[in-house]
């Protein structure tokens, strides 16, 4: 990625550019069989930004359809893997051309800062694609132990038409998650992205197709949940759903599951993500830097959102003074000048559910922040409360709120962490490396940084212990588990066989 502009060319690039309007079905766009419309807006000013196609039960059928057709006749699924990996590279590349493009409809869409979708969003997306697309010719399938009599071979397969639910934390690279090891599967997908944020996954639906991707293989069907998420949950020929999103809209396609197909389901669900900072960690600053882009990070809209900051009471406000030092950095604004790191909250719905856990914080002991802006922005805020019962430690805010708990030691400090319903991720900080270990294998989260924060990344799976994630992983060569099948192929050698294995 190149420098970053000003905010003035960041507009500039805003105003010229054309923005996608319909679905992406069969390897073209197409309006909503109904003709129905709805309005994306500029989460940052709440200005119109277009009408997209409001799609429904009867698109979604279409997309099955053609998705269907593609899998079946194998104008993907049965292509050479270095053909399907030579597709995927170039589209890579395409994205790449593109990324500027790219990053400012990502910030206009969504409220995601200019700065992090430069820097992170876009960049990772191409380093997805491009990292599971090399993996396609070397993934290596079995020969089973067996008598010498018999041959046993355990290969995989794809698993066959995909749904794929987006959430609008993170729109670009979240489809790249999904549609990464699914289309390296050898898999057709129809994508629903959030109806908030749709118009990344149009457009790279339509590089897609410049890189030479065959239509119908990758299938964009925009919408609300109940018109397309819910239809596409049901439908008796999607073989598998992955979705991100909240654990109460997971749980859902448990049911459409059930009362569908049985279709596979995987879910990348919630968390309410502890961050421990024990007495003996070295070099408070950094540390405390640590902290704060766990928690504002995205404007929070994570996540792993490192949202409960369990500190050792030794420790405490010498941390938290340098937790005050760093939040300030994080200034809030306009998400287009690349000096913000705080954009705006992705929906008035959202940021006013955001604000309302601000009056909650009045019953803690609010540390910086605790204000919000023009019904759009929430400042990075920092509240000291007393437990772990308090509503603000044990909900899941998506917002830049971060939870401050005392605790008295270790022990106390890894069960405050463990006593919640999510366990997506956590992190601990400490000088000692037995503890740093110990604490790593006690917490029942799915990843656990030490003396940092982070998600580990793509060669590390990601996802979820209980309520933060249900029947597979995100990232990795595990994510390509979740879009195959195994077969076990079983001959029989021996001089009485068929004679048709001659």
């Amino acid at each position: 990625m190149s420098d970053l502009l000003t905010i003035q060319e960041y507009k500039a690039l805003a105003a010229a550019l054309d923005l996608p309007q319909n679905a992406w079905i069969d390897g073209g766009f197409r309006p909503a069989i109904s003709g129905k419309t709805f309005t994306t807006t500029n989460p940052a000013t709440g200005a119109a930004l277009t009408e997209i196609a409001a799609c429904g039960a009867e698109d979604v059928d279409l997309a099955v359809t053609r998705a269907r057709e593609a899998f079946e006749d194998g104008r993907w699924s049965r292509l050479h893997p270095s053909e399907r990996k030579g597709v995927l590279l170039r589209l890579a590349k395409l994205l790449e051309r593109n990324a500027r493009e790219l990053a400012v409809l990502e910030s206009i869409d969504s409220g995601k800062t200019i700065y992090d979708c430069e820097t992170v969003d876009v960049p990772e997306t191409i380093h997805v694609l491009k990292w599971h697309a090399e993996l396609i010719d070397k993934i290596y399938d079995q020969v089973a132990p067996s008598s010498d009599d018999h041959l046993a071979l355990v290969v995989r397969e794809p698993v066959g038409v995909v749904g794929l639910v987006l959430p609008w934390n993170f729109p670009l690279l979240m489809l790249a998650w999904k549609i990464g090891p699914a289309l390296a599967a050898g898999c057709s997908v129809v994508v629903k992205p959030a109806a908030e944020t749709t118009l990344t996954a149009l457009r790279v639906a339509e590089l897609a197709a410049e890189a030479g991707l065959p239509r119908g293989v990758l299938n964009i069907v925009t919408g609300g949940g109940a018109e397309v998420g819910e239809p596409l949950g049901r439908h008796p020929d999607v073989d598998m759903v992955s979705f991100t999103g909240s654990t109460v809209t997971g749980r859902r396609f448990l049911h459409y599951s059930a009362d569908s197909n049985l279709k596979e389901i995987v879910l990348e669900l919630g968390g309410k993500n502890p961050c421990i900072v024990l007495d003996d960690a070295e070099d408070l600053d950094t540390v405390a830097a640590h902290v704060v882009n766990g928690a504002f990070w995205n404007m929070g809209e994570n996540c792993s959102a490192a949202s409960r900051l369990i500190v050792q009471k030794g420790i405490k406000d010498r941390l938290l003074d340098r937790v005050q030092a760093h939040a300030r950095e994080w200034r809030h604004g306009d998400p287009l000048d690349p000096a913000v790191r705080v954009g705006a909250l992705v929906s008035p719905a959202h940021f006013d559910k955001v604000a309302s856990y601000l009056e909650l914080a009045q019953t803690g002991r609010i540390i910086l922040g605790g204000a919000s802006h023009d019904g759009t922005h929430v400042e990075p805020t920092v509240v000291e409360i007393d437990g772990n019962d308090h509503r603000l430690a044990r909900e899941e805010i998506f917002g830049p709120i971060l939870s401050v708990i005392e605790v008295a030691s270790f022990e106390e400090a890894i069960a405050t962490a463990n006593a919640t319903d999510y366990g997506l991720a956590a992190s601990i900080f400490t000088a000692n490396g037995k503890r740093a270990l110990r604490g790593a294998r006690m917490l029942r989260a799915g990843t656990v940084t030490v003396n940092s924060f982070g998600e580990g990344d793509i060669a590390t799976p990601f996802g979820g212990y209980k309520q933060s994630g249900f029947g597979g992983r995100d990232n990795s060569i595990h994510a390509h588990d979740q879009y195959t099948q195994l077969k076990t192929i079983w001959l029989d050698l021996s001089d009485n066989a068929d004679t048709a294995l001659d």
